[in-house]
């Protein structure tokens, strides 16, 4: 006789049934998609036409014979063909080179050393002189550029006093070799942090051994050290010397005085300064431009790609005492010092007494010349002081669109199961390889180019989307990382208690990000308050910014106006970049314990 047992539930019917039982939530479907699905190419279609919006006006430009938003037109090549033979640009190419080259080399002759010297040799105050080489970060290079005037242009303190004592000057700011250098003094801290980062990281196994076998101290920096730094220098390298072929203060400030035009400030004499300007020319010199930038973004992935052969940190760390240099140390404390004083501390100190005095001379006791005036001129007349809310507004309403966006770009292309993940990456960091005078003049003329784009053009909202643009990598560069470091078992934990994809990153992983978040948060504000060069081609009468308001008052000779403005965007810099590091600590440190608690609950519960 045949006995009948009732069928056991299968586990996923089981499981189906627990959840109903529980109370599974039901999510919308648009056009018959999930949700997730719908936020998964809404972000990757938002990401790819804001990255494109620049760049394919500026590439159609370059091939027509009429400005993109008059009527008729053809096709043409003749731009390329009037770039390279009757504009002259032949020598502006060779110019741009040198003054990059030697951007280049003056950056790592001085960040270099630095960061060996203070990263692996008993060196005096290392801690603290390593936190101001890092405060020009937060200067915007136009800022530098001012200051540098102020001390060693033609007539400023430093020069003045020299010339009264000597009689000579050795130094000329208003030549190739002097702007790389101001130039260079801007980027010492990029190459620094890239080398310091790399020292710090890395284990000193290899120069035991060197001691082992009789090397001395300086031996050993020669042989070991400095060939381990041949990757971070490399980037640092090529990462400099792109920044100097698309920066614009600089060959604007000093190079124009003196008749001397570099790429940039090609584009902004054929754009701005031009009374009719050829758009199919400035179209394929900013072409150019382009792929000069992207090609030196695949040059640097390229070489980069041997950087295995010197990886020097493995999963054990075998840590030892810092080099002693001996009586070396004091020559290099010299040479640190000098920098510190005379290239960072300097010109900041004296563009800020500039501006509380009408004039800045060594011939006249500074305390005697001081004046408000300068500060009254800015405060008194209306479009200055809305540059600086402007600038304020867009840093603030910008970093806080920008690092949601980018979160949501990195958990798509990091987090999810999106088909496109890998290109939504690319494409997210593709615009560092684009400069922000040609993301300028892409988006001008995509506002020309569009139906309803002259509404947009002038406005705050599109500087915010040009500067947002510009910041996007950095906010990916800033949150990806974190979001690397959280383990699945958090998306798996969700996903068992019914839980989809958004409500998964919404609810648990941005939580888990917020340090992160508010680290991008201070980066971004920081670039956005810095930055001014889409404004050049983008800002209207009423949506000026800080760096175009302080080139216009430099042009009319107001020095004193400068200074002024110059020193309440360092104001404000400096305290936007402390509170949000006194918040981003004690926010990290309390997060950092709940993001342990929630992992350890997520566990027991998905064990239960």
């Amino acid at each position: 006789m045949a006995i009948h047992t009732p069928e056991a539930p299968s586990p996923s019917r089981g499981s189906a049934q627990r959840a109903d039982t529980l109370g599974t939530p039901q999510y919308r479907r648009l056009f018959g998609a999930g949700r997730e699905v719908t936020i998964h190419w809404l972000t990757f279609l938002v990401t790819t036409a804001l990255v494109l919006a620049p760049v394919v006006p500026i590439l159609y430009q370059s091939i027509r014979n009429q400005p993109l938003y008059a009527a008729g037109g053809a096709f043409t090549f003749s731009n390329y063909a009037h770039l390279f033979t009757e504009a002259g640009f032949g020598s502006i190419i060779l110019d741009t080179l040198y003054f990059a080259v030697l951007t280049t080399v003056f950056a790592l002759a001085i960040a270099v050393p630095m960061a060996i010297l203070l990263q692996r040799t008993r060196f005096p105050a290392a801690r603290l002189f390593g936190q101001v080489l890092r405060w020009p970060i937060y200067i915007s290079p136009l800022v530098l550029a001012f200051g540098w005037i102020v001390v060693y242009g033609p007539a400023g303190f430093l020069t003045t006093t020299l010339r009264e004592s000597l009689g000579w000057v050795p130094w000329n700011l208003y030549s190739l070799p002097g702007m790389a250098f101001v130039e260079a003094v801007a980027q010492v801290p990029v190459a620094y942090l890239f080398c310091a980062n790399a020292l710090a990281a890395s284990d000193t196994s290899l120069e035991n051994a060197a001691r082992t076998v009789g090397a001395g101290p300086l031996r050993i920096l020669r042989s070991v050290v400095v060939p381990m730094l041949r990757p971070p220098m490399l980037y640092a390298g090529l990462l400099i010397f792109g920044t100097a072929v698309e920066t614009l203060s600089i060959p604007l400030i000093l190079g124009q005085p003196a008749e001397i035009t570099l790429f940039s400030s090609f584009l902004y004499e054929q754009g701005i300064d031009s009374v009719s300007p050829d758009y199919g020319l400035l179209g394929a010199a900013s072409t150019f431009m382009l792929l000069t930038t992207i090609g030196l973004v695949v040059v640097q992935a390229r070489l980069l790609k041997q950087a295995q052969r010197f990886v020097s940190v493995r999963g054990k760390a075998n840590r030892s005492g810092l080099l002693d240099i001996g009586g070396w140390k004091w020559l290099g404390f010299a040479f640190v010092g000098i920098y510190v004083v005379f290239g960072a501390l300097l010109p900041m100190i004296a563009l800020v007494m500039r501006a509380f005095t009408s004039l800045l001379t060594p011939l006249v006791n500074p305390f005697d010349l001081f004046t408000l005036d300068n500060f009254r001129l800015i405060f008194a007349y209306a479009p200055y002081t809305e540059s600086i809310t402007n600038s304020i507004t867009i840093a603030f309403i910008g970093a806080v669109a920008v690092t949601l966006f980018g979160t949501v770009v990195v958990l798509v292309a990091r987090r999810s199961g999106f088909r496109y993940a890998r290109l939504l990456e690319t494409t997210a960091q593709s615009p560092h390889a684009v400069p922000g005078l040609i993301i300028g003049i892409g988006f001008f003329w995509a506002f020309a180019w569009m139906p309803g784009g002259d509404a947009v053009r002038g406005t705050l909202l599109a500087l915010i989307i040009a500067f947002g643009v510009r910041a996007l990598p950095s906010a990916y560069g800033a949150i990806s990382p974190a979001t690397m470091q959280l383990g699945s078992e958090l998306d798996n934990a969700a996903r068992v208690a019914g839980a989809d994809w958004w409500r998964t990153v919404s609810r648990i992983l941005v939580r888990l990000l917020v340090p992160a978040m508010l680290a991008s948060f201070l980066l971004i504000w920081t670039q956005m308050i810095r930055e001014y060069a889409p404004a050049m081609f983008l800002a209207g009468a009423e949506s000026q910014v800080i760096g175009t308001t302080a080139i216009d008052l430099w042009t009319q000779g107001e020095t004193g106006s400068v200074a002024a403005l110059a020193t309440l965007q360092i104001a404000v810099t400096a305290l936007v970049a402390g509170l949000a590091g006194l918040l981003l600590r004690d926010r990290k440190s309390t997060q950092d314990k709940k993001a342990v608690q929630s992992v350890k609950s997520m566990k027991e519960k998905t064990h239960a």
